[in-house]
């Protein structure tokens, strides 16, 4: 233990002697482990981000709808699929026996108003009673829609919470009208906070029966039919259930692709993975590239220092200094360089990611992870980068050593 203090404090006196070699030295190093930590640590507060909000699609929840979340190369061949409407809505909710509810939904983003208030770009969705079992959509005051609300197309309605708050200011708003379209709808519910889910604002929506919506709004639309699964496990069965029976319904011919699309969580799990595959990998590159700058400075340095001190090599090696002891040494000089750029460039990573906490809507979070990594790979960078200097100053012969010394 005590050899190896004395290898560090003679590698930390060497380089305190060439400050400015040394500092220009670590550059990359810094670099490339900034970098490093910084794109970890937005990965990882998107991941947490994009975790918490994908929640709030529903694991066990499928959507049919007229076109693909994610369209593939051939997307101008979706153009002319037939809008969803009632009859495959019925069939479904008839049919299918992997599915405990069933949700239509139409939307349109409208204008909202109370007397003298009014609230734009708020989500109109015109849906039924299930859409609270498929969601867990239960109001914080008052109720949320009824089959008796469904049956008779009354004009009640469910309002967000950034609804209620924009446009009453404080008072209760059940019992309260608003206007739609020049329409007034009685509010009968309010539902509790939810913030954005992947930049909706769950809190700005207005719900309504779907048949008094295709009344006022129009019913020449696609609607889309969300279906709760009775558990995440039956996901790969419920859709195979559920194609089957809308390709019967659409009368599907066999030899043909479907005309509808099942969409899923997972379709935006997955691309939300491989993007920021993309994006770390990316990251790495640049970041190893810096390191490998790094890297490269680091040997031609320890190999100009190698050079310059070889009188104290061949007078170490002449009093008794092994090998070993002339290698650990300037591996040590190495690794400690490549370790101080390690520890700034985490010190830098932490400022960057504090910067975009705070100057941008990310919320990077510095993992232990991320830290591991960027001075795991400075402490590489200093092994493996210092092992051919250090090598060649073990090799000297002494004589040779203070031969070559005396000349210089």
């Amino acid at each position: 233990m005590s050899g190896l203090l004395e290898t560090l404090r003679l590698a930390t006196t060497a380089l305190l002697a060439n400050k400015l070699r040394a500092t220009l030295t670590t550059t990359g190093v810094v670099i490339g482990v900034t970098t490093v930590m910084a794109i970890s640590a937005v990965i990882a507060g998107l991941d947490r981000s994009f975790s918490e909000q994908i929640e709030g699609i529903g694991s066990s929840v499928l959507y049919i709808q007229k076109y693909p979340w994610i369209p593939n190369a051939e997307w101008w061949s979706l153009r002319n699929r037939r809008n969803l409407g009632w009859r495959e809505h019925d069939a479904v909710a008839q049919q299918a026996r992997s599915v405990e509810a069933v949700a239509p939904m139409i939307s349109q983003q409208i204008r909202v108003v109370h007397r003298d208030r009014w609230l734009d770009g708020v989500a109109v969705t015109g849906t039924n009673e299930q859409y609270r079992l498929v969601y867990g959509a239960d109001p914080e005051d008052g109720r949320f829609l009824m089959p008796a609300d469904l049956h008779y197309r009354k004009s009640n309605c469910v309002v967000g919470s950034k609804v209620a708050d924009e446009l009453f200011e404080g008072r209760d708003p059940l019992g309260e009208r608003v206007k739609i379209a020049g329409l007034h709808y009685r509010v009968i519910g309010v539902l509790p906070e939810q913030g954005e889910i992947l930049g909706f604002d769950m809190d700005s929506q207005v719900f309504i029966p779907i048949g008094a919506f295709a009344r006022h709004f129009g019913s020449r639309r696609s609607i889309d039919i969300a279906v709760k699964v009775s558990s995440t496990d039956r996901l790969d069965d419920a859709r195979d259930e559920l194609t089957g029976i809308l390709r019967r319904v659409r009368r599907v011919p066999p030899d043909e692709e479907d005309d509808f699309s099942i969409n899923e969580q997972s379709l935006l799990t997955n691309l939300y993975r491989s993007l920021t595959a993309a994006l770390y990998t990316t990251a790495t590159v640049v970041g190893g590239i810096s390191l490998l700058v790094g890297g490269i400075g680091i040997m031609n340095i320890m190999t100009v220092a190698v050079t310059e001190r070889v009188k104290e090599i061949g007078i170490r090696k002449a009093v008794g200094a092994r090998r070993s002891h002339i290698l650990g040494q300037f591996l040590s000089e190495s690794i400690v360089v490549s370790g101080v750029g390690g520890l700034l460039g985490v010190a830098l990573g932490f400022i960057a990611a504090w910067g975009l906490d705070s100057a941008t809507p990310l919320h990077p979070v510095v993992t232990v992870g991320g830290v591991a990594l960027g001075l795991g790979f400075s402490a590489a960078v200093g092994v493996i980068f210092g092992v051919y200097p250090a090598a060649r100053a073990a090799a000297l012969n002494p004589v040779d050593a203070l031969a070559q010394g005396s000349d210089t």
